[in-house]
């Protein structure tokens, strides 16, 4: 009896913690995506919508009603003003866009795009009650294009978006968007994923965004940085971009896998800023032969371990009466890196996905051709600054 009581206890606290946990926005080691809900067992969300007539939808619309009324308290509206340059003198051109965001805690934390809120100086964040609040940028990342703003709202307007997994996505998978295309508040889109693994061009010559989602709801310039969510209303990833010509929705849209988000926003919280791996390579240039490397850190990981790098030359020359100092760019002595770890490297994004892989302190063979010969060079990697 006493063994029976003790089972059943166990029972009720780890019920407890499982329900505790699906309303953390932290998400679970082991949750991953489960099977689409079937019909049956969708029932009207905690909300104004009685159970009549929620029993009178067809099983899809019990599933988007549901989707909508779980989440649509969690996405904000997000308004920027900056500075985009200068018309006259002393006269500043003022830039105004728009996005979307998912608040992640109570504390008032918000996930959006970096690019939503990159050089703004002002943001200001509005709830689904139609409260606005000033906004401060807690951390950004370009490289994932993923940005945490931080309110000072009230914890009951706070309602924080639930976490999935992009582990397990399937090309088919039914995805709702819920965001403010053209301003137009927490507007529900639905569609399917169409496509895994994408890869999309960097912003302003940054790297290339890695594993993207591809997916073919309507998404529409404001919505850039809402949650993307599967059917049981979690968050699988975040919008980012569209592919077309006129700058609204032409069925091709992307979205930032929530794996990426994951890893990124605890470090953007506590840090500010993501600390990867650094070589100490700042530009290199694709060459027939391998990847040449033209500027290295001054003083950095791979100047210290012998890597070569474009040599300036000074020359003096003489022009009537005056001295002039020429600078030459001598390409010749500059290594080609063609490997990193026995991994063949072609472009600077193949250089760069071959260090984030490791971790500061970590040491990697680069293999660069030198004076025509194969080398194989030592390099310990160090944290970015």
């Amino acid at each position: 009896m006493k063994r029976a009581v003790l089972l059943c206890m166990l029972s009720a606290l780890l019920g407890g913690l499982a329900a505790f946990g699906r309303h953390n926005w932290w998400p679970s080691t082991t949750q991953s995506v489960a099977q689409e809900p079937t019909p049956s067992a969708v029932q009207a969300p905690t909300s104004n919508i009685p159970q009549p007539l929620f029993d009178s939808l067809t099983p899809e619309e019990r599933v988007n009603v549901m989707v909508y009324q779980q989440v649509n308290r969690s996405v904000v509206n997000i308004n920027t003003r900056g500075v985009s340059g200068t018309l006259i003198p002393l006269i500043d051109v003022v830039s105004e866009g728009e996005g979307s965001g998912a608040v992640l805690d109570r504390l008032g934390h918000v996930v959006t795009n970096f690019h939503v809120v990159e050089g703004a100086k002002e943001i200001h964040v509005t709830l689904f009650d139609g409260k606005s609040y000033d906004a401060r940028l807690i951390g950004g990342d370009p490289q994932t294009d993923v940005a945490v703003l931080k309110i000072d709202a009230p914890v009951e307007s706070l309602y924080p978006v639930t976490f999935g997994s992009s582990s397990n996505l399937m090309v088919g998978q039914r995805v709702f968007a819920i965001g403010n295309p053209f301003g137009l508040e927490r507007t529900l889109a639905t569609g399917i994923i169409s496509s895994l693994n994408r890869s999309l061009p960097g912003r302003r010559g940054r790297r290339s965004l890695k594993s993207i989602i591809q997916l073919d709801a309507a998404i529409n310039p404001g919505n850039s940085g809402g949650p993307l969510l599967d059917t049981h209303a979690l968050l699988i990833g975040m919008n980012t971009a569209i592919a077309s010509k006129t700058g609204e929705s032409a069925g091709v849209a992307f979205a930032i896998p929530v794996n990426t988000i994951a890893r990124v926003v605890p470090q953007l919280i506590q840090n500010g800023r993501v600390r990867r791996p650094e070589a100490g390579i700042l530009k290199t240039y694709p060459t027939d032969h391998g990847l040449m490397i033209a500027v290295l850190t001054p003083r950095g990981p791979a100047e210290r371990a012998g890597l070569q790098g474009w040599r300036i030359k000074k020359e003096k020359k003489q022009q009537g009466p005056f001295t002039v100092e020429y600078q030459t760019v001598d390409r010749s002595a500059a290594d080609l890196i063609v490997a990193v770890d026995g991994r063949p490297i072609k472009t600077f994004d193949d250089l760069a996905d071959a260090i984030d892989v490791k971790q500061p302190g970590d040491v990697v063979a680069v293999t660069v051709i030198r004076n025509g010969q194969q080398v194989q060079v030592p390099l310990r990697l160090e944290a970015s600054e």
